[in-house]
């Protein structure tokens, strides 16, 4: 049963059904104006991802099969509507998973998708260092608004969640038998509001001193959605600075 239910926060499933009838996706979240987050996008495998360059999208490694040429995927952005008229959709050509991944709770869940075209959107910053990974965060997506469910959305919505300190979210994971890692891996809730499935790979971020938005985590896992006790797992942005440069660089060369 546990690993049915984790299965469904990690968004496996393909290409799901797309609703919008007036409910909450991100759970307990609301829907958002657009052009506030212009940088995220939807992928046509039932995940998120953001544009952290014209051509590269991240997401999480549990949203892509392998390394290698992939022309499988669809990415869509400019809208929170996915069926607007405004929306862009390019197809992949690349993908550079996290050369350590093997599964989302055992850490290293990125990767890079490179794109047939750029896409003409504003990109988002990525954290570099551990100076913004506390505080409030705010986690965008398209995905379901309970566990289990395997409808999602038209149009995008946004929640906002708390720090949860590796301790504290290491204590309530031993619980079911699972570990943090704490050292790549970020633990953020609130009560009632969560990401839950088909948000996976989506950007959890953070104002920083500027003002500007900055990318704190990558939706990864979880035990169900929005349940008390269990934070929602995030991929620790800033502690795959070095290793997401290189694996840009490794795309850019594919491209040029």
């Amino acid at each position: 049963m546990l690993v049915s239910v984790i299965a469904a926060v990690l968004g496996l499933v393909t290409a799901p059904a797309v609703a919008d009838d007036g409910q909450e996706r991100i759970v307990g979240g609301s829907r958002v104006d657009e052009g506030t987050y212009p940088w995220v996008v939807r992928l046509s495998v039932g995940c998120g991802g953001s544009l952290v360059a014209p051509q590269v999208v991240l997401t999480a490694g549990h949203c892509v099969k392998r390394s290698g040429a992939d022309t499988s995927m669809k990415i869509t952005g400019g809208s929170v509507d996915l069926d607007s008229a405004r929306a862009k959709t390019v197809r992949s050509t690349r993908v550079y998973r996290a050369p350590g991944y093997s599964d989302a709770t055992t850490g290293d869940d990125w990767a890079l998708i490179a794109l047939d075209a750029p896409l003409d959107l504003p990109t988002l910053t990525l954290a570099a260092d551990t100076r913004y990974d506390e505080g409030r965060f705010t986690v965008m997506g398209w995905g379901s608004t309970k566990e289990g469910s395997l409808t999602q959305q038209r149009k995008l919505r946004a929640v906002d969640v708390d720090f949860v300190s590796d301790s504290s979210c290491d204590r309530k994971y031993g619980r079911i038998g699972l570990e943090i890692v704490g050292s790549d891996m970020i633990c953020a809730a609130r009560n009632g509001k969560d990401s839950c499935q088909g948000d996976s790979g989506g950007p959890m971020v953070r104002l920083d001193g500027t003002g500007s938005w900055l990318q704190i985590g990558i939706v990864s896992w979880g035990y169900g959605c929005a349940r008390k006790n269990y934070p929602g797992v995030y991929t620790q942005v800033s502690a795959f600075a070095a290793d997401i440069a290189v694996g840009m660089a490794v795309l850019r060369s594919r491209l040029a």
